[in-house]
């Protein structure tokens, strides 16, 4: 007999978070329904990758979890394979999402939300300074002594960006702002795709004391395209330059303003009394760049540039409650983080490297954190690129049937000729709209996530299940056929969310109410009342 799982409540959830008490709020559902409809300060993780995600996302295995969907049926089976990986703590929202409503609780839409509606809050109570799309390119075609800084990732950047913009992510932008304007008269302007990013990265300047006048593109991107201006795509220019007379300057700076928010100091005996404290998670994360975390950082630490820190705060730490320490080598980015999340209530620490005697140079650990994973279920069949190719040439039609449990948005890009893309969240639901084979052979880009559903596959089908070793970056790398588009899609694209104007006809008008939803994000926090943000 399976053993009933308990359930959490509404009320108990909602108690939680106003007691600043340790809880993961996790939406298993894939992350389009999630964006329709979800509670503030749930975090997704869809179920079909609770096996890759949930040891490194949610790393104490005591940790009180509610799961929820939208009476998919998804939560309970997700709730059983975290018992398996280790975790005691495990319950489900009582009635799911739709018993959140009917209990009272907010719902917001998007993703990301605590931080976007955070942004909104700073803006409501600073009165962030902007300027409109029509200033900005005023300002621009009359050459003025002004500098625009994107603080998007790089990638999001060069998709599209403003004429003579420089990618500068946020957190970077009070260590090398001052370098890029070194003339105090010179105007900066600071944009996103949207608001959050360019909101909070104009008031990190002016709380830092940037001599410089500083505005944010009002509405980022989209602002310039409902202006009807034209952007640059595929632009390079990267902001990385510091200067020995900016660089402490900018660091006092950063200091002081992680000061007033109520940032904390930790050291090295501070690291070692967390790792103790066994009843409290604590997320350890340099919010340097990639490449600069590669290169050298401190063991037992996690790469989360601080910009996107802010932003996707819900992806990196799903648990609310706990503790999170920051590093950097500079003082200045990982104060100017820790700053904004102190503001959005976490318990934030800055390791202070030059007071404990740690230097950067001492930071030996190199290449990406290699995460741990739990063990597939069962014995797992492997075969080679070669061997797939020729059962596939055999035929008959049928007799092999590749699954692809790759994203999306990848499968469109590049697949296995004729095979079919399944998403592992609804995955007996998409074997039914797959004829029947033989033999199937489960790829993903690395066959890391194929392992997992090889076990299922066997049960739901009855046949003999393989693994393409290596994934379809295996295959690839072997000069073999591949295909593109949306062919033999066995499950619907759901596993991401596409922004309102993403897809439509109506581009200026879905552009105008994702604004809108943006402006209305104020008032939802004060209806929810559990986010505790305070604005310094």
């Amino acid at each position: 007999m399976t053993t009933p799982i308990p359930e959490k409540t509404y009320l108990d959830v909602r108690q939680a978070l106003l007691a600043k008490q340790e809880i993961a709020l996790i939406d298993v559902r894939e992350e389009d329904p999630f964006a329709q409809a979800h509670p503030l300060f749930a975090s997704n993780i869809a179920a079909g990758r609770i096996e890759l995600d949930a040891w490194s996302r949610i790393p104490r295995r005591d940790t009180p979890i509610v799961l929820l969907d939208n009476g998919e049926g998804l939560a309970a089976p997700a709730a059983r394979t975290l018992h398996k990986l280790g975790y005691t703590d495990v319950a489900l929202l009582a009635g799911g999402l739709q018993g959140w409503v009917e209990a009272g609780g907010e719902i917001f839409k998007d993703v990301n939300v605590p931080s976007k509606a955070f942004g909104e809050l700073v803006e409501s109570q600073r009165h962030t300074p902007s300027l409109s799309a029509e200033e900005v390119k005023a300002l621009i075609d009359q050459n003025a002594d002004v500098v625009v800084l994107d603080a998007r990732r790089f990638d999001e950047y060069q998709t599209m960006s403003i004429p003579s913009g420089i990618s500068v992510p946020g957190a970077e932008l009070v260590l090398r702002a001052q370098a890029l304007a070194p003339d105090p008269n010179t105007r900066i302007i600071v944009n996103c795709a949207g608001r959050t990013r360019s909101i909070i990265g104009t008031q990190s300047l002016v709380n830092a004391g940037i001599p410089n006048p500083v505005s944010a593109l009002r509405n980022g991107t989209i602002g310039w395209t409902l202006a009807g201006q034209v952007l640059d795509r595929g632009a390079a220019r990267q902001g990385r330059t510091t200067t020995e007379h900016t660089s402490p300057d900018a660091a006092r700076q950063a200091r002081a303003v992680a000061d007033r928010a109520g940032v904390q100091r930790a050291h090295a005996s501070d690291l070692q009394r967390f790792s103790a404290d066994t009843p409290r998670t604590t997320y350890l994360l340099d919010v340097r760049t990639a490449e600069e975390f590669a290169s050298g950082h401190l063991p037992g630490f996690r790469n989360a540039p601080g910009g996107q820190l802010v932003q996707e705060t819900d992806v990196t730490a799903p648990v609310r409650g706990a503790r999170i320490v920051l590093a950097d080598t500079d003082g200045v980015r990982a104060n100017m983080t820790a700053s904004w999340l102190a503001q959005m209530a976490w318990e934030v620490w800055v390791l202070e490297w030059v007071l404990d005697g740690t230097r950067p140079a001492d930071w030996s650990a190199t290449g990406p954190t290699a995460d741990t994973l739990p063990a597939p279920e069962g014995p797992i069949a492997a075969t080679d690129p070669a061997q797939l190719w020729a059962w596939l040439q055999a035929g008959p039609d049928g007799h092999t049937a590749v699954l692809d449990l790759t994203t999306s948005v990848n499968f469109v890009k590049r697949h296995i000729p004729g095979a079919w893309y399944v998403s592992r969240t609804g995955l007996a639901a998409a074997l039914a709209n797959i004829p029947p084979a033989h033999r199937y052979v489960l790829t993903c880009g690395s066959s890391l996530l194929a392992r997992y559903a090889v076990a299922d596959v066997a049960r739901l089908t009855g046949a003999e299940v393989w693994v393409l070793d290596g994934g379809t970056a295996a295959w690839i790398a072997a000069g073999l056929p591949l295909e593109e588009g949306e062919t033999r899609l066995a499950s619907p694209r759901t596993d991401r969310y596409r922004r309102p104007y993403e897809g439509t006809d109506s581009l200026r008008a879905a552009m105008q109410g994702y604004l809108d939803w943006e402006y209305g994000l104020v008032e939802q926090l004060g209806r929810d009342g559990t986010h505790g943000f305070r604005v310094i």
